[in-house]
This record gives structure tokens, sequence and C-alpha cells, in this order.
């Protein structure tokens, strides 16, 4: 059981979520660590970071595997993030990734699907694949990654755009770009924020430890 309550946050749908969570980049890329990755995902479910983040990407589809084998068996006490890279973003191709990814991770859902970044493929093509997987029952939410006010502007004005479940950014103390236009942009509308490198890359932390994500309800 874990020690110390985690806040949460909730969803557009009225979901709640683990407010803190475990982010993945660079597990999965040296098979001499993979236990003690394993083991440090594990501890922080103990501890309640329950919402774990991770993508097809990181370590091509090193780190799923590992959330994967971290999770045997306690599927359902974890909401899992991962994403599409922008060059499969296609209709066909985010649903060929997302069977990919699912097939990594051992789940027959994603809980939090996100596009990765903006790339050359239609939104549109991406948002459609989105709508098809969450019919078929693959994904349960999905959303975006590293937009910015006009590219929310342009997917809010979508058809099927206002079903995006949140905008995850770089945010910290050092990098408070969306202050300016993105956060006020998304506090009109009510929507979710998650913040990648809450904590800061630097002589405090090393680079396996500082990829915490959290989720921020802008009010």
């Amino acid at each position: 059981m874990p020690t110390t309550a985690i806040p949460t946050v909730s969803l557009p749908d009225g979901e709640t979520v683990a407010a803190l969570g475990q982010g993945t980049w660079h597990m999965g890329e040296s098979a001499g660590k993979r236990a003690q990755e394993i083991a440090a995902l594990r501890a922080g479910l103990d501890l309640g970071m329950s919402l774990i983040d991770t993508a097809e990407m990181y370590a091509g589809g090193g780190a799923e595997e590992i959330v994967g084998e971290a999770f045997t068996g306690r599927r359902d006490e974890i909401f899992i993030v991962s994403k599409v890279l922008p060059e499969n973003a296609t209709r066909r191709g985010t649903i060929a990734a997302c069977e990919r990814s699912l097939k990594r991770l051992k789940t027959d859902h994603i809980d939090l699907y996100l596009l990765h970044w903006r790339g050359g493929p239609a939104l549109a093509d991406t948002l459609a694949a989105f709508a098809s997987l969450i019919e078929d029952g693959k994904i349960r939410h999905w959303g975006v990654s590293n937009f910015d006010a006009d590219d929310m502007a342009e997917l809010w004005g979508m058809k099927g755009g206002s079903a995006c479940a949140t905008n995850q950014v770089l945010y910290n103390l050092t990098r408070r770009g969306i202050e300016h236009d993105l956060v006020p942009a998304c506090r009109k509308l009510d929507h979710l924020i998650d913040d990648y490198f809450k904590l800061i890359e630097g002589p405090l932390l090393s680079r396996r430890q500082e990829h915490a994500l959290s989720a921020v309800k802008l009010d």
C-alpha cells in the first residue's frame, strides 16, 4: 500500500488519474539495467505512482517492453500512457503502431495514447485513427504532445478535436515558455496539460531520475 497519497487530477470525462507518474525515457536501452528498471517501476507503483508514461520511440519499443514485464499481473493497478511517432501517424500507420505497442506492453488496451509531436501526416487522419482505436477498445483516451498554442487552436477547431484529453509538454522551473500563450489558451477551455521533465536534468539528478511526469489541471 502507498505510504503517501498521490494527488489526482481529472480527465475531461471525469476519470481521475495520479497527478505524479513515472516516466520511462532511456529505459530498455541496456540489458544489464533491465532488472533494476523493472524494480524501480514496481517500487514507484507501490508508492502510489500508478500513471506510467512511455512511447514507441523510447529504446525503439524497449521501454514499452520493460513496462509490460514490470506490471505483469498488476495491469488493473496502472494507467498507461504511450505515444505514436509522427512518421507513423497516418490513419493506417497509427493503428498499426498501436497494435505493436499493445504487444510490447502485454495488454489489450492503452489508457491514454498520444501523438508524440506534430509531423507530416494530416492531423485529421491521426484523429480518425484515434477514434477507430477507441471504438475497437484498443485505447481509452487520446491526446497530443509538444503542441503549441496554434497547433491546439487548429486541433480544437477540427471535427472530433474537442475529445483531446491532454497536451503533454515540456515545463519546469527553467522552461516556462508555455505560460505565455499555451497555458492561457488551455485555461479558457479547462483543458488538461501534462508536463514532462518536472525534475530538471542537472547535478542534482541523474538522467534516469529526471523523467517524472506530472499532470496539471489549469484553473
